[in-house]
């Protein structure tokens, strides 16, 4: 039976259930002996110390007892009273009886002047004179008083008694030792362990008598020792070798040392019945555990057999032996499962090839598909690699196939992308290029495999592969013209394997589409471009987190008072490593990579918070601000200019929105949705650079617009070339004939600003007024302005201002 098999998991799965259901109720059957176990002993210890306390109140009482028949002892009295030598002997004597019928160590008079008048044990009394006269006036109120007393470290019970005839004359002390015999007496009333125990000021641990004899008498000492505290509640011990709960019990206190009595239990005498019992119960569980295992064998055998046989047909079926039989007799859920695999076989068998035909082929040009011209690829790398010959991949990707799709519809756009792939097989076809081969990759692009070719003959394909499409198509009575951009990457010069090979090609083909020259070559500059954009987008995002933007203003002047009347914001970059970047540099690529909407919010709020501050100072200047193609397919720009002007607290006259006539083109229907909404706020709106797109003026009129702003290409050299007048003059009637202000670019002399006031344009903007200047600045701009026309009137001279 082998471990990874249907039937050792099934063994393994209950064999593992059936021993951790035993071993987990063993395992609580063990803990409910332990608990119980812990909760006898602690109780018997809390019993033990309740017993040790009454062991030393019948000792105190003993010895109050035997202190009181002396201390009323008439001759005892009278010897006392007489205070002579004959008498001293007398109450010795009678001091020694007493403390020998009671069992006493010690027996002494103190007399009224509070000194030791006789003795037992002369050595004994004096380490114990203090604690008695501490307990002298205790006794006399109380008629008796005991306490603990700690000599040479052994613990004694000290009481004494008040002797009165009437008064009182002297007191009687006796000790009784907390010793061996004691602990002796508390094993054979509670069956357990007893040591009596001291503890000196320096903490040090002594035994004053224990049950355990020998060295586990020592070791109870020392592992107390090398406890850091004296435990207040039960403990775990073990001495010599066996387990102890213990209990410390305090006694008493004298002159800074501690009496102490440790009681303990033996934990596997507590819990030997219990062991027995577990031991049953291990022996019954292995017995169940045996028995099962046979039987789970069994039924594993039973489940796993007719399954392994399955297995062993469905490996044949995966060779491609699809005439194995397979035993479906059975009535059971095995033999549905085996009347499943039949009917399975028979469909794998017809399934297969339809299956790797979708997998590895172009279901609508019947062509290879990416996978298998990868595929083609490397089989050909090692091929070429081993006849040292060169391999060539051209990659290319249909123009304007989109705007197919969306105008013509899918259909017409798959019926395209069939007639591309067909001029592709019947140029190969035609060249006898037996060994190339054509896929399409997916979408509108398609790959050629030029194997054993030179770079030349790879180009001369590529040419051709252009011409051929070229070649208007025709499609449902409609011409279709389309292009495509090509890349080529070849073996060894741009990579070694099939992959890398066709991302390189891709890269060249995009190259390609945007220089729109013929087919491209790859070069290693063309990755570094595209880290060098990856850059540029990281530089840019940096810029803005980091205040790197500045805004700039150009004024806007009104050519027939020459007063000014608003500005243009534009915005500058000063990068810390490059300096100032000029806006050609990195407004293209905002564009592109949709940065711009981050661009043009900067540009609001800065243009909004220079719009409050001029309206402060008395200048009411309305503020262009340039939106871009992405900027008008956003459509919560209408609410974001709102939330702007009610932050600023600005009136929508404030500002003029600027869109150039390509961005409007690039979705008329979106665009003008967004448009309307913002002139329905009361913004102005500008057509910029008007007359350098492809516009229709019938969609023109049609849009909410305040403003056109004639491009700068056609003011420049308007003076010296009447071509450029007439356009001008043209789009000036134009604007004003649709109700339109009309503002000029790129006045750079006295001579364009007048021919423009004679045409009638209402404002302009550039470098003979002001270049555009840092947006702190305008102010002081403001109060040196002085227009040339004023300027002659007054003075009868012309000043430009540069």
């Amino acid at each position: 039976m082998r471990f990874r098999s249907l039937e050792s998991r099934i063994v393994t799965l209950f064999l593992v259930l059936i021993v951790a259901v035993q071993v987990a109720g063993l395992l609580v059957i063990q803990r409910g002996i332990d608990n119980n176990a812990r909760l006898s002993i602690g109780a018997e210890l809390n019993n033990g110390a309740k017993v040790f306390r009454r062991l030393l109140d019948q000792n105190a009482q003993s010895l109050r007892f035997g202190a009181r028949l002396l201390a009323r002892d008439t001759a005892f009295l009278a010897a006392i009273g007489n205070n002579d030598e004959g008498d001293r002997a007398t109450i010795e004597s009678a001091l020694e009886n007493s403390g020998r019928r009671i069992k006493a160590s010690l027996s002494m008079l103190i007399g009224e002047d509070r000194r030791i008048g006789a003795t037992t044990n002369p050595k004994q009394s004096a380490a114990l004179e203090q604690i008695a006269l501490s307990m002298l006036d205790a006794a006399e109120a109380a008629d008796g008083a005991n306490g603990i007393a700690i000599v040479d470290h052994r613990p004694y019970q000290i009481v004494a008694m008040p002797i009165k005839a009437p008064i009182t004359i002297g007191w009687i002390v006796m000790t009784f030792p907390i010793d061996r015999q004691l602990a002796n007496d508390m094993r054979e009333v509670t069956s357990l362990h007893t040591t009596v125990l001291t503890r000196d000021p320096q903490g040090r641990w002594l035994q004053a008598g224990s049950t355990f004899v020998g060295p586990s008498a020592q070791a109870v000492v020392d592992q107390l020792q090398a406890l850091p505290a004296a435990p207040a509640g039960p403990f775990d011990m073990t001495v010599e070798t066996a387990q102890y709960s213990a209990r410390l019990t305090p006694i008493g206190e004298d002159n800074g040392s501690t009496a102490s009595v440790l009681l303990a239990r033996s934990i596997d005498e507590a819990t030997a019945e219990y062991r027995r019992l577990e031991r049953w119960l291990v022996g019954l569980t292995l017995g169940g555990i045996f028995v099962s295992a046979l039987a789970i064998v069994l039924a594993a055998k039973r489940i796993a057999q007719p399954i392994s046989a399955l297995a062993v047909t469905a490996k044949r079926l995966e060779e491609g032996d699809y005439k194995v039989p397979i035993d479906s007799t059975r009535e059971d859920e095995i033999g549905a499962l085996a009347h499943a695999f039949d009917a399975m076989r028979e469909g794998i068998a017809k399934r297969e090839q339809e299956i790797r035909r979708l997998a590895y082929w172009d279901t609508l040009t019947n062509l290879p598909n990416r996978a298998q011209f990868v595929l083609l690829l490397n089989d050909a790398l090692p091929e070429a690699q081993r006849r040292e010959e060169h391999l060539y991949v051209l990659m290319m990707d249909l123009d304007r196939f989109k705007h197919v799709n969306d105008v013509m519809g899918h259909s017409f756009g798959d019926a395209l992308l069939r007639q591309v792939a067909g001029r592709l097989q019947l140029l190969l076809a035609n060249r006898r290029q037996s060994s190339a081969q054509v896929a399409r990759l997916g979408g509108d692009e398609f790959a050629v495999l030029l194997p054993a070719a030179n770079l030349d003959a790879a180009q001369m394909m590529a040419y051709e592969i252009l011409q051929a499409l070229e070649t208007p198509l025709s499609l449902e009575d409609q011409m279709v013209d389309i292009g495509a951009g090509l890349g080529i990457a070849g073996y060894p010069e741009h990579a070694a394997d099939g992959e890398t090979l066709l991302s390189m090609a891709e890269v060249a083909m995009y190259a390609a589409k945007q220089r729109t020259e013929g087919p491209v070559v790859y070069d290693p500059a063309m990755d570094k471009s595209s880290a060098k954009s990856l850059s540029l987008l990281t530089e840019l995002r940096n810029a803005a987190e980091g205040n790197q933007f500045r805004l700039h203003v150009q004024p806007k002047i009104s050519l027939a008072s020459g007063q000014v009347v608003g500005m243009e914001a534009l915005v500058r970059w000063v990068h810390p490593e490059r300096g100032n970047v000029f806006p050609d540099e990195f407004i293209p690529f905002a564009e592109q990579t949709g940065f711009i909407r981050i661009l043009t919010r900067w540009v609001m709020e800065r243009s909004a918070e220079l719009c409050r501050e001029l309206a402060g100072r008395g200048h009411h200047l309305k503020v262009s601000v340039n939106l871009s193609t992405r900027d008008l397919l956003d459509q919560d720009l209408p609410a974001k200019f709102a939330d702007l002007l009610s932050r600023h607290k600005l009136g929508p006259g404030s500002f003029c929105l600027e869109i150039t006539e390509s961005a409007i083109m690039d979705d008329p229907v979106r665009a003008q949705q967004t448009l309307e909404r913002l002139s329905a706020m009361g913004l102005d709106l500008s057509i910029d650079d008007f007359g350098t797109g492809y516009s229709s003026l019938a969609y023109l009129k049609r849009l909410p617009v305040n403003e056109l702003k004639i491009d700068k290409s056609f003011v420049l050299n308007m003076e010296h070339d009447e071509g450029d007048t007439k356009i001008v003059r043209s789009t000036i009637d134009l604007g004003h004939n649709m109700g339109l202000r009309v503002v000029a670019e790129g006045i750079e002399s006295e001579a364009v600003w007048r021919l423009l006031a004679d045409l009638g344009c209402d404002q302009g903007q550039g470098y003979f007024m002001s270049r555009p200047i840092p947006a702190d600045q305008l102010v002081p701009w403001l109060e040196k302005w002085q227009a040339p026309l004023a300027a002659a009137a007054v003075e009868g001279a012309v000043s430009y201002a540069k």
